[in-house]
Parts: C-alpha cells; sequence; structure tokens
C-alpha cells in the first residue's frame, strides 16, 4: 500500500499545475492528483505501456473468439442477424467504456474496475468485484490457453502432419508456462509481444475480410447476398446470440486492469478502451457479412468453431485456409498474453489492499513486476489448463465481468453524486448520467440471456468473495481512499 498521505492543507502543495474545480466548484489541491497518477514511489509499478501497448492488450484479448469460434455458432442461433447481435455487444461494450475511462482516469491505478468500485462503493462490493475478477481472468485465461493448443494443432493439420496425440493441452499448458515467465521480466516485454502479434492478426484479418466484402458484393463473380436477416424467431435469437458473444467483448477492461503500467494515463486510458471496442467491434460486424455470405447460415452452423477457416478455404483455397489458421493462432495467444498479465494485476490490486495477504503485491526489485501475484495468477491457469474442460467456467467469467461492469456504471454515479475532493478526473464521460445508468442496466439485462449454469456458479463466486472479505478483512475501509 502506497503509504503517501494527501495534503491537507497545513503545509506546502507540491509543485504542479494549478488546482482544478471540482464538479461542485470546489478548488481541489493537486497533491491528491500527484500521487493518483504517479505511482512512481517505493512498492509501485513502473509505467512502461503507451497507447499502442494498451490498444494492442485490448484489440488482442477481444478479437479472438468473437472471430474464430463464434461465428458459426451465432449464425446457426441467429442467421445473418448475428452481425446485429455483435453490434448490440459493441454498444454496450461502449456504454461501459466512456464511464470506465473517467473513473480510470481519475484513479489509474493497477485493478481497474475493482478499484473503481471499492473507492466509490466500498470495500464489500469491491472485494466481490476484485476476488470475481481474479478468477474470472484465471478461467478466461485456461479457455484461451486450450483455444491456443487447438490452433497450434490445426497448424500441424493443415501442413499435413499427422500428430499421435491431440495437442490441444498440453501445448496450452506449455505456452501458459511461457507467458507467464515471460511478463516476470517486465510489462514492456510483454507490451512489445502483443503490439507485434496484434499488427500482423489485423493485417491479416483485413486482407481476407476486404477480399470475403468485395467477394459478397458481386465484384469477383456472382454476389452472394445472405439470406433472410432476421431469424424465424425474430428479435429473442438475436438478444441470445448477444449474450452469447458478449465474452468477445471483456478485452477494454483489461486496459483498465493495466492502468498502473499505462504511460500518459489521463490521455491513453480513455483512447484505448474506446478505440478497442470500436475496432474490435467493426470486425466483427464484417466477419459475420463475409461469413454468412460465403455460406448459409445453417452450413455455417455445421462447421462450428472451425467455421472461418473453411470460410477462407472458399475464397482462397488451402493458403486461405492456412493463413486464418495462423490468424486464429495469434489471437487465441494475444487474448492468453493479455488475460495472464490482467490477473496478475487483479491480484496484485487486491492484495495491496489488504483484502489477501500483503505478500501477493510484492514486487521483483529489479524487473519491477509482481512475481508473486504472477504466480498466483499463472500457476492456476496452468493447471486449468492442464484439464482441458473450461469452457462453462469461461462463461463464469463472462458472467463476472457484466456484474463488474454494471457497478462501475452505478460507481460513476456515485462518484458524481457525491463529489469528493479527491474525484478530478481528466477525462468527463458525455452525458455522464445518462451513458453509466443504461450501461448499468444493459450490463444487467445480459445476464439474464445466459444459460442457468453459469449464472449458478457466478453467484456462488459471488458468495464466497464476499465470504471471504467478512473472515479476512471485515475492518478494511476503502471508500474514497488512495
Amino acid at each position: 500500500m502506497d503509504d503517501t498521505e494527501p495534503s491537507d492543507g497545513s503545509g506546502p502543495s507540491p509543485a504542479g499545475p494549478e488546482p482544478d474545480p471540482s464538479p461542485g466548484g470546489v478548488e481541489v489541491s493537486d497533491a491528491l492528483g500527484d500521487i493518483v497518477d504517479a505511482d512512481t514511489g517505493e512498492g509501485e509499478l513502473e509505467r512502461t505501456i503507451g497507447l499502442v501497448g494498451g490498444l494492442a492488450i485490448g484489440i488482442g484479448t477481444m478479437i479472438g473468439a468473437g472471430i474464430f469460434v463464434f461465428p458459426g455458432l451465432a449464425a446457426e442461433n441467429a442467421g445473418p442477424a448475428a452481425a446485429l447481435s455483435f453490434a448490440i455487444g459493441a454498444v454496450v461494450a461502449l456504454l461501459v467504456a466512456l464511464p470506465t475511462s473517467e473513473l480510470a482516469t481519475a484513479m489509474p491505478r493497477s485493478g481497474g474496475g475493482y478499484f473503481f468500485i471499492s473507492r466509490g462503493l466500498g470495500t464489500g462490493p469491491g472485494a466481490i468485484v476484485g476476488l470475481g475478477l481474479w478468477l474470472g481472468l484465471v478461467f478466461a485465461a485456461a479457455f484461451y490457453l486450450v483455444g491456443l493448443g487447438s490452433y497450434a494443432g490445426q497448424v500441424f493439420l493443415e501442413a499435413g502432419i499427422a500428430l499421435p496425440v491431440n495437442p490441444a493441452v498440453p501445448l496450452g499448458v506449455a505456452f501458459g508456462i511461457g507467458l507467464t515467465v515471460l511478463s516476470l521480466f517486465g510489462t514492456e516485454n510483454t507490451a512489445s509481444l502483443q503490439n507485434g502479434i496484434v499488427i500482423v492478426l489485423l493485417v491479416i484479418l483485413t486482407l481476407f475480410l476486404s477480399y470475403g466484402s468485395l467477394d459478397a458484393l458481386g465484384v469477383f463473380g456472382s454476389e452472394s447476398v445472405p439470406e433472410r436477416f432476421f431469424p424465424p424467431g425474430g428479435a429473442l435469437p438475436v438478444l441470445q446470440t448477444a449474450a452469447l458473444v458478449f465474452t468477445s467483448y471483456l478485452g477494454f477492461a483489461q486496459v483498465a486492469t493495466v492502468a498502473g503500467d499505462i504511460k500518459e494515463p489521463s490521455r491513453n486510458l480513455p483512447l484505448a478502451m474506446v478505440g478497442s471496442v470500436i475496432v474490435v467491434g467493426v470486425f466483427y460486424v464484417v466477419t459475420i457479412f463475409v461469413a454468412t455470405s460465403a455460406f448459409g447460415s445453417a452450413r455455417l452452423g455445421e462447421f462450428g468453431e472451425t467455421a472461418m477457416v473453411e470460410v477462407a478455404r472458399e475464397f482462397a483455397g488451402f493458403p486461405g485456409a492456412l493463413a486464418i489458421v495462423i490468424a486464429g493462432l495469434l489471437a487465441t495467444f494475444s487474448s492468453a498474453n493479455a488475460s495472464i498479465l490482467s490477473a496478475s494485476r487483479a491480484v496484485y490490486a487486491v492484495s495491496r489492499d489488504g483484502l489477501i495477504p500483503e505478500a501477493a503485491s510484492r514486487l521483483n526489485l529489479k524487473y519491477g513486476t509482481p512475481h508473486v501475484a504472477l504466480g498466483l495468477a499463472g500457476g492456476p491457469i496452468v493447471v486449468l489448463s492442464a484439464t482441458g474442460q473450461v469452457e462453462l467456467l469461461a462463461e463464469v467469467a463472462s458472467f463476472l465481468h457484466l456484474v463488474m461492469y454494471g457497478l462501475i456504471c452505478v460507481a460513476l454515479i456515485q462518484l458524481r453524486r457525491e463529489r469528493p475532493d479527491w474525484y478530478t478526473p481528466t477525462f468527463r464521460c458525455p452525458a455522464g448520467f445518462a451513458v453509466a445508468g443504461v450501461g448499468g442496466l444493459a450490463s444487467f439485462a445480459l445476464i439474464a440471456f445466459m444459460q442457468p449454469a453459469s449464472i449458478a456458479i457466478g453467484f456462488v463466486v459471488m458468495a464466497l468473495s464476499y465470504a471471504w472479505y467478512r473472515y479476512y478483512a471485515t475492518g478494511v475501509d476503502l471508500k474514497g481512499e488512495f
């Protein structure tokens, strides 16, 4: 925990810009702003991730399952209107990303949604979100690693190399160990790797989707416009599919989770969060259009999670299929990479606040990374990857994120009503009360369209998180504390 205290006005103020008036017209000392923004004291993380790195974390996490797993399943449920399902998910994510951006510039610390909720709503809700976010990211990362292993094995199959066993689990475990070790040696290594992967991935997808769009519009060969847009069930399948694919939009909040590593957070955090949602949302909508144009929805559904490989094969034969397999490999790799980093920062944040033992927030003095937190994140991730049975737990991760998103919006409303002196964000969410209110309601409403088992397990995780808080940290009061 940072032992620096805000100035009480009895001594000289630190050097800095002129104080900004709060929304209520009260002038606030810049001392707290310096403390919140600096993160340079003993025990703090080093800020090494710029705007490109922040965008890479958000895009790299979100662009995996949405493009390489969901198109077949989504088209089977909602037909071409699955594109609308992805658009609905993007709108909900934007409604949450804008309030999150305001909170992040007021509190640019590791922990993201947990930090905002614990300071805005209190320690109890914060503990539920913080511990739930840690577990949610652990399960999500394990899911990505198994997918990474599957795509790695598919590369061998496309190259005509037969393997004696299914490589998904052993390769996933190996990648999990490797990425955790890489993160120990500094976030600049992780961010540089993430940047390179995302750039290559976006180039492949842009070329593929550009060709596919031109083909669908009849520029190449005959026009192949999809069948009737809405499915027979009308709007209900579209909303159910929106709840299913919303897991594709979890990455923007991971940018806030590593806010303590972001350089120039007042500028880069909002741009990275909002920008990543917009970029990925456009890619998702175009992907469904291209996929349902290449094949009918029913046939696309038959291909399941390998649907995009078959779409690429239809357009460009074996080279196209191999390119999409490689892109899927990169996408799942980047998702796992970002999730491991974010999970460790969630552990780091709750440990600094005393919700779990303080040892978890210790930093490696040579590399400036939370090595204990990385172990508490990477260890369980590797173990869960070894089981190969993490699909349901990945859905629970989506549930826990939606709860966090809804509470983030509630925290913004609460802080704007209370107007505490320390709350001086450098970015203001436009129409903040309305956007946060609609964003919170939309987040909670999507939960109603999830599978009952996922909802039940999610509530169990929340209950256990609260029970741990009552047992271990009942006396901790974090509201308004920095």
